[in-house]
């Protein structure tokens, strides 16, 4: 475990150094709505919350912070926050295996569900064998986040297989694998895209997996449901059900896909009891890194793991979509701190 207060101090810096002004009037802009404050004042509130909350910029607009007292200020999680429950909790050395998705697929190959392999460590000859069987693929780097550099690629007409292997190679777009046909129910909401679920757990040990929150993410004319990449997503109860409307980066609410006109509120995820009971099986697997962000897709035949995230993003319903003004802060708390 990191030490709590440098991993803070270090934090901080590395935000500062980051600051951008444009992002912070852009962030200010987007709580425009809900204040009757100037922007001079929101950007001097957001550089106080920062500090105050450990919060970011675009924590600030999603979570309509300038709508908020600081009582209820209090009570909500944010990116920093998950980044020191990361640095607390997870090991390290142990938290590589995540985020090095070789590592990772090798870990956690019999939950995964799906064929893949590594252009790199492969011979022309194996990818060739690979492709014929598995012509419609996804790539992805093997060090990515956010969506970034994952592409659905039809291999149906190549006739060079290592020229093809030299060009992924050379795109860092080194992992391959076969497309995944998702429940019939989640391509409902938005076919082009992989559907899945983000559940941020905390493994207590001994078969004790906290569930802290559970989110339904969808795609919206992208190959990915990455929020980062323009998809929306709203929160689960503990039974799958999806709460509310979904929400995209930009803090726009649907109430029904603007592809697919289906509902969101409401939809239940399939399989959602054998989801829990296979990440409590992946979350044993790995004691020292008991805070993860676990993304899953489900086909019908049940679940499969797409990957595991130890420092995972944050997913709250806006006060304006729930009702409710309180974060899920003191549930992250109970969970992880209670007996």
């Amino acid at each position: 475990m990191s030490n709590p207060i440098l991993a803070k101090l270090a934090f901080y810096a590395e935000r500062a150094a980051r600051l951008s002004p444009a992002n912070l009037a852009a962030f200010a802009r987007q709580s425009k709505p809900i204040t009757r404050k100037p922007t001079p004042v929101i950007i001097a509130d957001m550089l106080w919350c920062s500090v105050r909350h450990e919060l970011g910029f675009r924590d600030y607009a999603m979570w309509e912070f300038a709508s908020l007292n600081a009582r209820e200020r209090k009570t909500w999680m944010t990116h920093p926050k998950s980044h020191l429950i990361n640095e607390r909790y997870n090991d390290e050395h142990d938290r590589k295996l995540f985020s090095d998705k070789l590592a990772f697929y090798q870990r956690f190959d019999d939950l995964l569900g799906r064929a893949w392999i590594d252009a790199r460590s492969a011979t022309d000859a194996e990818f060739a064998a690979f492709i014929a069987e598995h012509p419609q693929v996804v790539v992805k780097p093997f060090d990515g986040h956010g969506g970034a550099g994952v592409a659905k690629r039809d291999f149906t007409d190549v006739t060079d297989a290592a020229a093809l292997r030299a060009e992924l190679l050379a795109s860092n777009q080194s992992l391959v694998e076969a497309c995944i046909e998702q429940h019939p129910e989640l391509a409902r909401l938005h076919p082009q895209s992989v559907n899945t679920i983000r559940i941020i757990g905390f493994n207590k040990g001994k078969g004790d997996f906290r569930l802290l929150a559970a989110v339904l993410r969808i795609g919206c004319g992208d190959a990915v449901d990455n929020f980062a990449s323009g998809g929306m997503y709203t929160m689960l109860d503990e039974h799958g059900t999806a709460l509310y409307p979904g929400v995209n980066k930009n803090g726009e609410v649907f109430a029904t896909h603007p592809l697919t006109n289906e509902q969101i509120a409401g939809f239940q995820v399939p399989h959602f009891e054998e989801i829990m009971t296979m990440l409590e099986d992946a979350a044993s697997r790995i004691p020292s890194v008991p805070y993860v962000g676990w993304d899953v897709a489900v086909t019908e035949h049940g679940p499969l793991i797409i990957e595991g995230n130890h420092n995972s993003s944050v997913f709250q319903a806006k006060p304006s979509v729930s009702g409710s003004k309180i974060g899920l802060l003191p549930h992250y708390q109970r969970q992880i701190n209670g007996a």
